[in-house]
């Protein structure tokens, strides 16, 4: 009977299996289906990318497929098809990168190795194999030891790794095969091919520019941290208790804000290096500063840091009264409307190159630091929590007061000397009784102490979120830096007054925020 369980309970299992693989693969098709929709539908330029590839490797396979061309190029026809699949990239700034570095290092590498030959072949052939050997090694080893150089390995590992690829195929070649300059020629000529055709379809066909990727994602991520200051403040401030129950998850926009800004150096930093191999100036022939954007992006994950504790304001398990963050709200919300103001304007200036004021924002922002100073100066008591605090002593105050009442009770209460007796009974009794009543007060004012702790600790989550609003105004000069930077070495116009119709030339020097150090907002420097 036990084995019958157990062969029974062993084919269940192998059953349930059989139906899961078999459910996993009917549900295959859709979920590829709706998985590859998703993708062309967050950026269609993808779809575009596939077919100009497809095309790519399409005209290159003329040269194997036609006789006229096979017979011109022969069975070296394959390394253009092979440059094409490796050269070929999404972006223009990519593609040029991985092309130039490829026909540099080919092209360089050819010609080291026929210098190595022509010093080889004179002598003998034991002497020309010990020397291609020597060569090899040296070659090999200073290659090796370049690529571990920062600048190299950031703008030209490629390049690098071709170079010491092909020199070994054709020193090492050279050999066996008398006729290596037929090897090397055909090589050159084939990768020369597959990276035109690359270059055509990246340039000419619909192209992907690198630096225009990184121009809107600046932009993009300034604007999605002005809307998750927005979001954030209000919700804090919303009547609802949903806001302080929701967690952090991938369909929170707030999150969502934030972490596409922490995720962004990697992304900034290729982008930026693409962008520098792009053909593309400014209008006075100046090369665009792509570097700054990598910098403002920077400044930016600086700071989103306060901006995810902000956040994380909302999820604490310990809330401050309605009531105490109803006074200061509106003076709240205004510090992040002006805070988000400052990143929209920012996001305009590098949509529309053009500068900004910095004399006009930080003057907001002042005036807005200014209102929520005056609100917390006005009922300091609410957020410090002191209101209760006076009223209650501590424990042990309490404690040595009640001893001493007790003592002077107890003294006016003795009988005279001539009762002995009884007044020793009278003192055993009043003795245990005080100890009684200590313990019924210690036991009261530590409970009334914990309440004012509790009161107090609500107060501090108030605290914290005025003080990281105050904290987001400190570090959104950096930021305002940063792009005030970008617009005087791009070359941005200059900023107008739209409302004043007056023309404002703007300087470097802009004035910076006043924030005290206690962290309680100032007024601005007149």
């Amino acid at each position: 009977m036990a084995e019958t369980d157990v062969r029974s309970n062993r084919c269940s299992v192998q059953m349930g299996y059989v139906h899961c693989f078999a459910d996993k693969v009917k549900r295959f098709p859709g979920l590829a289906g709706r998985e590859t929709w998703k993708v062309g539908k967050e950026d269609p330029r993808r779809v575009v990318h596939s077919f100009k590839v497809g095309i790519a490797l399409t005209l290159v396979s003329l040269l194997y497929l036609m006789e006229p061309l096979f017979n011109g190029i022969g069975q070296n026809a394959m390394w253009a098809v092979m440059t094409v699949v490796v050269v070929m990239e999404f972006t223009v700034g990519a593609t040029l990168s991985k092309g130039l570095n490829r026909g540099l290092g080919t092209l360089l590498a050819a010609s080291l190795a026929f210098l190595t030959e022509y010093i080889a072949d004179a002598p003998g052939r034991i002497f020309r194999a010990v020397f291609i050997a020597i060569a090899v090694f040296i070659i090999g080893t200073m290659t090796s030891y370049v690529r571990f150089i920062p600048y190299i390995k950031k703008n030209y590992d490629y390049g690098v790794l071709i170079f010491l690829l092909t020199f070994n195929l054709i020193t090492v070649s050279s050999y066996r095969i008398d006729d290596v300059w037929s090897i090397a020629e055909d090589r050159i000529s084939t990768i020369a091919i597959g990276c035109a055709i690359c270059l055509v379809m990246s340039i000419l066909v619909f192209p992907n520019w690198s630096g225009e990727d990184l121009h809107n994602n600046t932009i993009s991520r300034l604007e999605g941290l002005a809307n998750c200051i927005q979001v954030c403040v209000r919700e804090y401030f919303n009547d609802s208790e949903e806001s302080t129950c929701q967690d952090d998850s991938s369909e929170d926009p707030i999150y969502k804000g934030y972490k596409a800004v922490l995720d962004s150096k990697t992304t900034d930093e290729t982008l930026a290096l693409q962008a520098s191999w792009e053909p593309r100036y400014l209008r006075y022939c100046h090369r665009i500063p792509w570097h700054q954007y990598a910098k403002v992006g920077a400044a930016l994950r600086y700071f989103s840091y306060t901006v995810v504790a902000l956040h994380g304001c909302l999820q604490s398990e310990i809330q401050t009264p309605k009531s105490i963050r109803a006074l200061y709200k509106d003076s709240c919300i205004r510090l992040g409307e002006e805070v988000s103001k400052v990143l929209r304007e920012l996001a305009n200036s590098i949509r529309n190159n053009r500068q900004f004021s910095p004399e006009m924002l930080s003057n907001n922002l002042n005036a807005a630091l200014q209102d929520l100073n005056s609100a917390l100066k006005s009922q300091p008591q609410l957020v410090l929590g002191s209101r209760n605090s006076r009223a209650i002593n501590t424990p042990i105050q309490a404690v040595q007061h009640h001893d001493q009442k007790l003592e002077e009770d107890t003294r006016t209460s003795l009988p005279s000397v001539k009762n002995i007796g009884s007044s020793s009974r009278l003192g055993c009794r009043s003795r245990e009784h005080s100890r009684e009543l200590t313990k019924k007060v210690l036991r009261t004012q530590l409970s009334k102490a914990a309440i004012v702790s509790l009161e107090f600790s609500e107060a501090l989550p108030f605290a914290a979120f005025t003080s990281l609003l105050v904290e987001m105004v400190a570090k959104l000069d950096r930021v305002m830096d940063e792009v005030e930077d970008l617009g005087r070495m791009a070359y941005f116009r200059e900023f107008e007054d739209v409302e004043n119709g007056d023309k404002i030339v703007v300087t470097c020097e802009k004035p910076k925020t006043d924030i005290a150090q206690n962290g309680v907002p100032s007024a601005g420097s007149e």
